[in-house]
């Protein structure tokens, strides 16, 4: 089957770059498989010239020792074209470090790049490499800029589906100007099946060139046996089968508080806390912590001692969870699934993906604690001064009394209920559709998560 590349919203980002008066070596962090790769080399066809290494891959063992022996740009230049005879030159050659993390001077010399040769568009990817920089905490402040990747968000792999047209229909739609419910219903058909394939660059690839959901459904299988494969690659006295397990506890626990004792009946708590922090590391699992919501910044009100756990794409969890995926692709409501809670993650995936991509960006969740009365707000946004609390429903139904429980105790000018409903008013309260998202940052402008 033919591949082709596929445009992400990044792209857009790197041309920016590329254009920048105050261009700095560039960072490309996120899990693997989630295209950064694939996006960097389409990239360096905008350029005179294109070197890639692969710190990973045996043939460029040689260039790893050039960083290696020496951290001058001029002196790692000379020798690179020597190795390779590729020109080297400012404004003319995209340099690609790929897989960075397994060289350690490489990253270090980062920084020197941009001090000594800011004209040379330098871009370093690497995907375990949070876990190469926590090991040099000043790796590059002030002279590294990172821009942080996800999996397809549901706008990119409509375009990549030619659909076009209804990506910017939904990007033009809002609360009060919703879709015809002909196209509404288009849409979460569309919705559906997305959730069932998830976000990672070679299913959407596979399914945009004519691959049958069999197809992407064996790709997922194959993708899920490399993140097996790099659970021993994380810690070396941390066993494969212990973050195996506790990758599977996040996953049946989404929706709810993480229990440390429900992720092992032998393990002890240290070890799965460990485990759950090497898997945020690798970007297969994102925290949502609790906070008190009672003003702003909202990271100042943190109580980690609450935090739920999303896995980074709805397609591995289906697959790897095992899922009978028949119930998600006749059912007219996603609450069939894990009790709803896929439509909870889907939702905060779409809130990191839409977020500015040159920041990390933390999501946030409130439980009121008074005893006996429950109430739950599934994501809490920033905007401006004001606090907007994001309700997940995943049919097109139920009540919401912890929405308007939270705007009555937190003085919140307006709520937000994203379901499978069409867009919508009433009273003080917004409902977007769950593939519409999106729009609240767009509408809303967010500034902080």
């Amino acid at each position: 089957m033919d591949r082709k590349y596929v445009s992400r919203h990044i792209d857009s980002r790197l041309m920016e770059w590329k254009h920048s008066a105050s261009r700095k070596p560039l960072l490309l962090r996120g899990a693997r498989q989630v295209g950064k790769s694939s996006s960097v080399k389409e990239f360096g066809k905008q350029f005179d010239y294109f070197l890639e290494l692969n710190f990973e891959k045996k043939e460029n063992m040689d260039a790893k020792k050039i960083f290696e022996r020496s951290s001058s740009p001029k002196r790692i230049i000379d020798e690179l074209f020597g190795m390779f005879g590729i020109p080297v030159k400012a404004g003319q050659t995209l340099l690609f470090l790929d897989e960075i993390q397994a060289c350690i001077p490489a990253i270090s010399s980062l920084r020197y790049f941009y001090e000594e040769m800011p004209g040379l568009h330098v871009i370093a990817a690497g995907s375990l490499l949070e876990f190469a920089l926590r090991k040099i905490p000043s790796y590059g402040v002030g002279r590294i800029r990172s821009l942080f990747m996800y999996p397809f968000s549901f706008d990119e792999y409509l375009r990549a589906a030619d659909m076009t047209a209804m990506a910017e229909a939904i990007r033009n739609s809002s609360p009060v100007q919703p879709l015809s419910e002909a196209l509404h219903h288009q849409c979460l058909v569309h919705l559906v099946r997305y959730i069932v394939l998830g976000g990672l660059p070679e299913v959407v690839t596979t399914f945009s060139v004519g691959g049958s959901l069999q197809d992407c459904q064996q790709v997922l299988d194959d993708l899920m046996q490399t993140y097996n494969d790099d659970f021993a690659k994380y810690k070396a006295k941390m066993p494969a089968s212990r973050l195996r397990e506790v990758f599977l506890s996040v996953m049946e626990q989404s929706g709810t508080k993480f229990v440390y004792s429900k992720a092992s009946q032998i393990a002890k708590h240290e070890s799965i806390k460990e485990a759950v922090e090497l898997l945020v590391m690798a970007g297969l699992v994102y925290p949502v912590t609790h906070t008190s919501a009672t003003g702003v910044p909202l990271a100042a009100e943190l109580n980690h001692k609450f935090c739920k756990y999303i896995v980074f794409d709805t397609g591995v969890m289906q697959r790897f969870m095992g899922l009978d995926i028949s119930h998600i692709l006749l059912g007219d409501s996603l609450s069939q699934i894990n009790k709803g809670s896929i439509a909870e993650i889907f939702a905060g995936l779409e809130i990191l993906k839409a977020a500015p991509c040159n920041q990390p960006v933390q999501l946030y969740y409130w439980q009121r604690e008074k005893h006996g009365s429950q109430a739950e707000i599934d994501y809490v946004l920033q905007t401006g001064q004001d606090i907007i609390p994001v309700e997940v429903k995943a049919g097109t139904r139920g009540a919401m009394q912890s929405l308007h429980l939270f705007m009555k105790e937190k003085n919140s000018p307006k709520g937000i209920r994203t379901s499978l409903e069409n867009f919508g008013c009433f009273d003080n309260i917004e409902i977007y559709p769950l593939y519409a998202i999106s729009n609240i940052l767009l509408n809303h402008n967010p500034i902080n998560y």
